[in-house]
This record gives structure tokens, C-alpha cells and sequence, in this order.
């Protein structure tokens, strides 16, 4: 089944820094190559007309779904879903499927240990006993199993990296890569991030189709926050306020973490935020799509799941910041208190557009901030709407506004994961006044977070020097 949010977790794996790039074309919009081909320029043949409504009566801002006007331009948007949604098509990056709970199935090809391992003198893959599959995408599977000798429950996400077929070799993970999910994740230790412990390759046989697994053992956690939104909106319609600030705390401080060691998640999502749902501990997962962002270094625009995906990889931006992360955490949030996407296209033309409607036209500097060469674009009038109709009725103004702050056109404009641990929406938790759970850890930082954060911040959080 596919993810409806467009998910992109594993795209066609490349070295670092040789992430193909292309410009993205928006209607209206011709791109040429610079006579030495070192550039592109991009001018309007004439107004973007069909992106958002004419008028500001034709919004359904309570709904967030396109009006009988934006209908009628969906057949000319699918035509450029092609140039929005294949921006990278030499990557032809992958659309990943939905994880789902399934049993493991009989009849798996009889799998041989290959030498290397994380503890390269024993058998790594005898140490554990799998014990079913919980979920599968296109990166691969993932099963539930038991470590052996500890009887530690754990998650091994099973990712093929080379396969050769009648003495043909498919590279799926190219030498250099050196698995880019693998290499981030041994630097990786914070309390809210899923956290590894061990690694090995296998291979399976079948005639003369031989295949290579990477098998990364991490831990289990049982819980995500999609499962608990969708539990709690069916049986009482709404979320309880205090569990959704004690998970966005705790996915500010991941995303701080990761932002303070340069690795850019571009995957953020409900379903890749696990939960323990004793102790509302939150770690976030699957690092198949991270990235170290290198200033200057192009990166591919065709990532993160549609939903929780920035204007500015929309519209073809290669040399973005982990500031795509802020985004995708206003969203997440946004979701948490709405039960459903605040922005859900059906394609990247159409996920803009329910943007536009929400936060209005941006301004020819937003456009800039966003990507350079889109700066002349014109787009119709339309005003922000009024935030309030898009929550709930009993959304508190500190929670809205919270949200807003990531929500910003201009990357740089958006408010930081770490800063935003000092924001009133959290004061509840900093003043330990609610009767939800917290995690034991919720307030001990590491030392990339402290170098990180602002005197302010940690004035705010009661963190003295």
C-alpha cells in the first residue's frame, strides 16, 4: 500500500555529495542552461495562474481540501507532477510503502552469514532469534527479534545493498556510500534517538540470484506517535494537550541533537517517532534519508515524506539547511492537534497549494529565501488565514503560535529545535505542573545540545554553567 504522505525513506543510494541534481519547472516557468553550462536562469512567461484560487471566498480553510475551482486545475497539475516529483529522476528515487504489522512468511531463502560484522569473531546473525516482521517498505524489512544472550527484545531493519542476478551486479549501495544510515548512526547517542547496537551483513542464495543484506540491530520500541494520535482521535476526537507537548519536547531535543552535529533527518514524520507508551518516552527512527548537509554541496529536493515536506524542496531547492527539519516538526505538531495533516496534497503542485491557502502568498523575499531562482514568480493574492478556524476551538493561543514559528516561507526564519525548548508552550512541562508522565531524561542534555543552545534558552530551561 502506498504512504498517502508521499513518503521518499530511501531514495537510490549515491556517494556523498554526488546527489544529482536537476531545476524544478513550475507552470508558467521556462529554465535555461547558461551558454557555458555552468548555471540556470529562470524567468516567468507570465502569471501562475492555476496554483491557488482567484478569489479569497474560494478557500475551504476548515476542510484544508482544494475547492471545486482548484479541482478543475488538478488534470494541469498532475501534468507537472512529473517535473515537481521527479526533480532527480536520474536518483529514480523510490516511494517508499507504509510500514505495516505482518507476520514473517515460510519458505525464506536459507540465509548465509557474510564476515562482516560489527563484532566481526562471532556469528552476529545467530545472536538473535527473529521473531516476526513488523514492518516493510522500500528500503527493506523490518523484524521483531531476541537477542539470545540478553533476552533484549530488538529491531533489525534488513536493507539490501548488493544484489547480482546470473553473475550481473545490481549496485543498490555503491562501495563509497558506505551506507550513509549506517555511518550516522554509530556517531548518534541521545535519549530520544533510537539507538544501535550491533550490525552485520548476510547473504541469501536462491540459484543464481545471490543478494546482500545490511542488518542493522537497534532498539524496540513498541509504540509510535501515529498509532497513539490515530487510538486517541477515534475513541475521544482529540489529543490530550499535555501528551502532545511531552512528544514535541522530546522531538525538539532529537532534532536539536541532530542539528548540532550537521545531519539533516529529511524524513520527519509521525510514523518515525517511536514511543513507549508506559513511560511517553520518544525516539526518533529510520535514518535511511539523513544526510550530513555540506555548505555549497547540492543535496536532492525530491525527499521527505509530501506532508511534511518545505516549500522550498517543492520548488527544487538543492542547497538547503536542516531547516527543512523545522518545517516538518511544525507539521507533526500541527497533526498532533488536528488529527490530521494540516497540509496533505495529492501532489507536490497540490500540497503548495494547500500552503498558499493556509499561510497566503509569499513575498517576492520569501520566494527568494526559498530558492533564487523563483524570486520573479507571481503568484495570486491570497491572505493568510485565520489560524484559529484551522485548530481546534479549544487550542490554546501559545500552541498555535508555537507552531507558527516553524512554519515560516524564509528558512532562516523558522525557529530552531533547541530554541524552541523555551517556548511558553513547554512551560507545563519545565514547571513539572501536569499529571502526564515524564521521561526520566527529559531535561538531561548532552553536550552538543548545551554548545548549541543560547544563554537565553538555557537561562529559560534552569541550566546553569
Amino acid at each position: 500500500m502506498k504512504d498517502p504522505a508521499g513518503t521518499v525513506t530511501q531514495p537510490s543510494p549515491l556517494p556523498d555529495g554526488d546527489e544529482t541534481v536537476r531545476p524544478v519547472v513550475l507552470p508558467g516557468v521556462t529554465v535555461s542552461t547558461a551558454a557555458n553550462g555552468n548555471g540556470t536562469s529562470v524567468k516567468p512567461e507570465n502569471t501562475v495562474k492555476n496554483l491557488v484560487p482567484k478569489s479569497q471566498d474560494a478557500l475551504d480553510v476548515n476542510t484544508l481540501r482544494p475547492t471545486e475551482r482548484q479541482s478543475g486545475n488538478q488534470a494541469q497539475s498532475r501534468q507537472l507532477q512529473g517535473l515537481l516529483d521527479h526533480t532527480n529522476s536520474g536518483l529514480n528515487a523510490a516511494t517508499s510503502e507504509t510500514m505495516q504489522d505482518r507476520s514473517d512468511t515460510p519458505g525464506r531463502p536459507r540465509s548465509v552469514h557474510f564476515v562482516q560484522s560489527a563484532d566481526a569473531h562471532l556469528d552476529a546473525e545467530n545472536k538473535y532469534q527473529v521473531q516476526r516482521m513488523i514492518g516493510n517498505g522500500s528500503f527493506g524489512v523490518v523484524h521483531e527479534a531476541v537477542h539470545l544472550e540478553s533476552g533484549r527484545r530488538v529491531a533489525i531493519k534488513k536493507v539490501l545493498q548488493v544484489r547480482h542476478v546470473s553473475y550481473i551486479r545490481e549496485r543498490l549501495q555503491d562501495p563509497q556510500f558506505k551506507n550513509r544510515e549506517l555511518s550516522i548512526m554509530i556517531e548518534l547517542s541521545h535519549p530520544n534517538i533510537v539507538r544501535m547496537f550491533d550490525y552485520y551483513y548476510t547473504e541469501t542464495i536462491r540459484d543464481k540470484d545471490r543478494q546482500r543484506y545490511l542488518n542493522l540491530v537497534m532498539e524496540f520500541v513498541p509504540g509510535t506517535v501515529h498509532r497513539v494520535m490515530r487510538s486517541y482521535f477515534k475513541r475521544y476526537n482529540q489529543m490530550p494537550l499535555k501528551l502532545v507537548k511531552v512528544y514535541a519536547f522530546q522531538m525538539c531535543r532529537a532534532l536539536g541533537y541532530l542539528h548540532a552535529i550537521g545531519v539533516c533527518h529529511r524524513d520527519l514524520k509521525p510514523h518515525n517517532l517511536l514511543v513507549d507508551l508506559e513511560t511517553n518516552a520518544l525516539k526518533l527512527c529510520d535514518f535511511g534519508s539523513a544526510k550530513k548537509l555540506q555548505t555549497g554541496e547540492p543535496s536532492v529536493s525530491y525527499i521527505c515524506s509530501r506532508f511534511y515536506r518545505a516549500p522550498e524542496l517543492m520548488l527544487g531547492a538543492t542547497e538547503y539547511t536542516t531547516a527543512i527539519d523545522s518545517w516538518s516538526i511544525g507539521c507533526v505538531i500541527a497533526e498532533l492537534l488536528i488529527g490530521k495533516p494540516m497540509f496533505a496534497g495529492d501532489t507536490s503542485i497540490d500540497q503548495l497549494v494547500k500552503i498558499i491557502q493556509v499561510l497566503g502568498t509569499p513575498t517576492i523575499e520569501q520566494m527568494y529565501a526559498m530558492h533564487p531562482n523563483y524570486q520573479n514568480v507571481t503568484f495570486p493574492n491570497i491572505r493568510p488565514a485565520d489560524l484559529t478556524k484551522v485548530f481546534p476551538k479549544n487550542t490554546p493561543q501559545n500552541a498555535i503560535d508555537f507552531v507558527s514559528s516553524f512554519l515560516q516561507y524564509d528558512p532562516k526564519e523558522r525557529m530552531k529545535p533547541l530554541e524552541a525548548l523555551a517556548h511558553e508552550f513547554f512551560d507545563d512541562i519545565l514547571n513539572n505542573n501536569t499529571d502526564v508522565q515524564l521521561p526520566e531524561n527529559l531535561l538531561e542534555f548532552t553536550k552538543q545540545e548545551l554548545d548549541l543552545m543560547s544563554e537565553d534558552c538555557k537561562l529559560k530551561l534552569g541550566i546553569v554553567n
